[in-house]
């Protein structure tokens, strides 16, 4: 197949490029580098079925090209990470809806499939663990910016499942959780990797909050695979999928475990929110998907555990610094 992936120089998008060269794809990207790298595709460079296009999906003149030419989108370019929605809240707005309803408008003219990108942030602070798909939102007031990524994507969802219905485009609607691997950086609040470098550096390992929030972290090889499948499920076009893990962790208890497998003699310090990002910021407690519709349809059930994932990073991180 001839596939495009906006936001294809990044962690995720990078390793989705990967392995859809591998299964002999001929595989575009379009990325801004904004929070991608060249670095992330590099080794890619070398396929003849790989093309490349520094360019934002907000040119609507190189979108129409790029999707008139492809038989698929997947669709990850998006403003992520806590840091960044804290400190640029009109740039995670604007690049969210904006891109997201021009790669639409596009994909609709020529009726290729898109498989959206989401996030497990959609279901805001809700207490009704584990998170299933159709479950209500509940958010914080506008007045707090780091709300503004879970409506913008929300928003996303809701454009992509209008054009679904009324249109008879076919999307396929896929919330990330919390995913981790090789080429995933701390650059915009990312946990794992943060925690890695420092203890790596010997550098206190900083817990925002009192460290009882927990997470599930999974893969991303786990993830791409689970995505990739979605794609070629026919019975997938019209519905949203949870792809995570349900191993759950606290914060407190990762940075002690990353301490260990780091080997390392870092000290773990506890930053207050409103010194981290900024006064009156909220946190999801808990973040747990239910991952019985993906199991059900496709038999997703992620292969790698939280203590390979972490020695891997671990491993990555500690060439890297050695390069």
């Amino acid at each position: 197949m001839k596939v495009l992936i906006t936001g294809g120089a990044g962690f995720i998008g990078s390793h989705l490029s990967e392995q859809l060269l591998k299964e002999g794809n001929d595989v575009t990207i379009i990325d801004d580098i904004s929070t991608g790298s060249i670095d992330n595709i590099e080794h890619l460079k070398e396929s003849p079925k790989f093309r490349f296009a520094i360019e934002t999906i907000m040119n609507q003149v190189v979108m129409d090209r790029l999707i008139s030419e492809c038989d698929i989108i997947y669709h990850l370019a998006a403003a992520v990470g806590v840091n960044l929605i804290v400190g640029s809240p009109v740039r995670v707005i604007e690049t969210n809806m904006m891109g997201t309803e021009i790669v639409l408008k596009i994909a609709n003219r020529y009726k290729k499939k898109v498989i959206l990108s989401s996030t497990s942030e959609i279901y805001g602070k809700s207490n009704s663990i584990p998170f299933k798909e159709d479950d209500d939102r509940i958010v914080g007031p506008t007045t707090k910016s780091r709300w503004s990524y879970s409506c913008s994507k929300a928003l996303d969802e809701f454009l992509a499942l209008a054009y679904h219905v009324e249109r008879k485009l076919p999307v396929v609607i896929v919330r990330l959780f919390n995913t981790v691997g090789p080429r995933q950086t701390g650059r915009y609040g990312m946990v794992i990797p943060r925690f890695v470098q420092q203890a790596l550096d010997g550098k206190p390992i900083t817990v925002y909050g009192d460290g009882r929030q927990s997470r599930c972290f999974v893969h991303v090889k786990d993830v791409i695979k689970g995505v990739i499948k979605l794609a070629n499920y026919p019975q997938a076009i019209g519905q949203i999928f949870n792809i995570g893990s349900t191993e759950e962790i606290t914060i407190n208890d990762l940075a002690i475990k990353i301490k260990t497998l780091a080997n390392s003699k870092s000290e773990i310090q506890y930053i207050p929110y409103e010194k981290a990002y900024a006064i009156g910021f909220d946190d999801m407690r808990r973040r747990v998907p239910d991952l019985s519709r993906i199991r059900n349809l496709i038999g997703y059930v992620p292969k790698a555990n939280l203590d390979s994932t972490l020695k891997e990073m671990i491993e990555y991180m500690s060439f890297k610094n050695q390069s």
